[in-house]
């Protein structure tokens, strides 16, 4: 078993061996995971954080020690907490910006200082929607974690995350982590709301908010009024996701 660390600001994960294949989530600055199989030019890697599974470039990761490894699965996780920042090479000064989210755990391998705001252990649930405001217009982008392309459940991951919990990276992984409610009305702020399409498949996730509000990723990071039957679109005026549960997590 072979393991690395992302030394760029962003980097792809694709569902196959090619630049052309899929999108399916990205590996950010300091993100480290499992090699589980190795060809010339690709990777298939396993993430720490969350088990998530694609294929990376060879070249835009660095292989680390088993020690390592389990070094930085035994720290606390430090993450990045501004929108764009920027890391300092020790030896060369060269700089890298990193995006909001960036781990900055795994410094000391990369050999880069840091002297940013740094977001770490947990904070209290009430912390959840003032850091999901920071990716308020961030593109929708399928596949994407950070300000400037994000997918629904990338969004409500990586807000998760900077406040020190755990989901996983789909929607429909997500619907399966906490405690299901029966009414909107005994949802809070920071609840996750999860929403299907007409063969009854989660596609769709965000973060409830006070007075039957939402914030999610849909065309752009927004805000929208959600009712018993999904979410209503304050701009079209109509409702784009038809409700299916909603839970608590924290």
């Amino acid at each position: 078993m072979q393991f690395g660390i992302c030394h760029l600001s962003i980097v792809p994960l694709r569902s196959e061996a090619s630049d052309k294949s899929e999108l399916v989530s990205q590996v950010l600055y300091g993100e480290h995971f499992k090699v589980l199989e190795q060809r010339k030019n690709w990777s298939k890697i396993r993430l720490a954080f969350d088990r998530y599974e694609g294929w990376i470039d060879n070249k835009q990761f660095l292989l680390i020690s088993e020690e390592q490894y389990k070094n930085l699965e035994q720290q606390e996780l430090e993450l990045s907490g501004d929108l764009v920042e920027f890391v300092t090479k020790d030896d060369t000064q060269e700089l890298l910006t990193i995006p909001l989210g960036s781990s900055i755990s795994g410094n000391a391998i990369l050999d880069f200082s840091y002297d940013g705001q740094i977001m770490g252990g947990i904070r209290p649930k009430d912390k959840i929607i003032e850091t999901a405001y920071m990716y308020m217009n961030s593109p929708y982008m399928w596949g994407g974690k950070t300000p400037f392309g994000i997918d629904c459940s990338g969004f409500t991951q990586m807000v998760y995350k900077l406040n020190g919990y755990k989901l996983f990276r789909d929607a429909s992984q997500q619907a399966k982590q906490g405690e299901a409610l029966s009414f909107i009305e005994e949802s809070e702020a920071g609840d996750l709301a999860f929403f299907d399409n007409d063969e009854g498949n989660i596609v769709h996730v965000g973060i409830m908010m006070s007075d039957n509000y939402i914030i999610h990723a849909h065309g752009k990071v927004r805000i929208d009024r959600i009712d018993h039957s999904g979410i209503f679109n304050v701009d079209t005026k109509k409702h784009s996701h038809k409700l299916r549960v909603i839970k608590k997590v924290i």
